[in-house]
């Protein structure tokens, strides 16, 4: 069951508080597949209403794919996974079609570990958009979007990691994550307080 927050967990957890700024930061919406549609379900309406934020503050948004195309880029989520992957080509491979509707040209950022900025150029087609502060939203909370968002803290982005559109497979995990991140590596957000920095109601 996947694990989502009612409440502003952001006050639970964060260490300090920041409001993104529209004119530089970018949306990165993470692994939002049919492989995680259980996952994601709970969290949809969140996930769609951030991504409905950033669109209308003129935040550009960038959907990350996780898919392997062949065994020489399994690397250690083979074993660690039992090779139990997401294959390319699959139906489960694809966006959610709550999502992929919301697409457009070269917004797609395709991956095959669990950081967004590993071999896909992400970092350097970030800078060069002037993009200096990432909103993380997605899942899985404690892998690919934990990962992400650090790769993004030591790549020199400020990180916005939203605490009610992400998810994960236990509260636990997820919990930990926000704990982590809120710690030493990113501001918290919720729909709630991403409304009010970007819009000021």
């Amino acid at each position: 069951m996947a694990a989502s927050i009612n409440c502003p967990s952001y006050k639970k957890y964060e260490t300090r508080n920041r409001k993104p700024d529209p004119k530089t930061s970018l949306l990165l919406v993470i692994d939002v597949q049919n492989y995680f549609s259980s996952m994601v379900q709970p969290i949809l309406p969140r996930l769609l209403t951030t991504i409905d934020l950033c669109r209308r503050s003129s935040i550009p948004v960038l959907f990350t794919r996780h898919r392997h195309k062949s065994p020489s880029d399994h690397g250690m989520l083979a074993e660690w996974w039992d090779n139990d992957l997401i294959i390319d080509g699959t139906v489960e491979s694809e966006l959610m079609p709550e999502i992929r509707r919301l697409v457009g040209q070269n917004e797609v950022v395709e991956k095959n570990t669990y950081s967004a900025f590993e071999n896909t150029g992400l970092k350097e087609r970030l800078v060069e958009m002037g993009v200096k502060e990432v909103i993380v939203a997605g899942v899985m909370t404690n892998l690919c979007c934990e990962t992400t968002a650090r790769a993004a803290f030591v790549s020199g982005f400020r990180v916005f990691f939203s605490t009610d559109a992400t998810a994960t497979s236990d509260l636990e995990l997820h919990e930990a994550t926000l704990k982590n991140l809120a710690y030493g590596f990113a501001y918290l957000v919720d729909c709630e307080r991403l409304q009010d920095g970007l819009f000021g109601k």
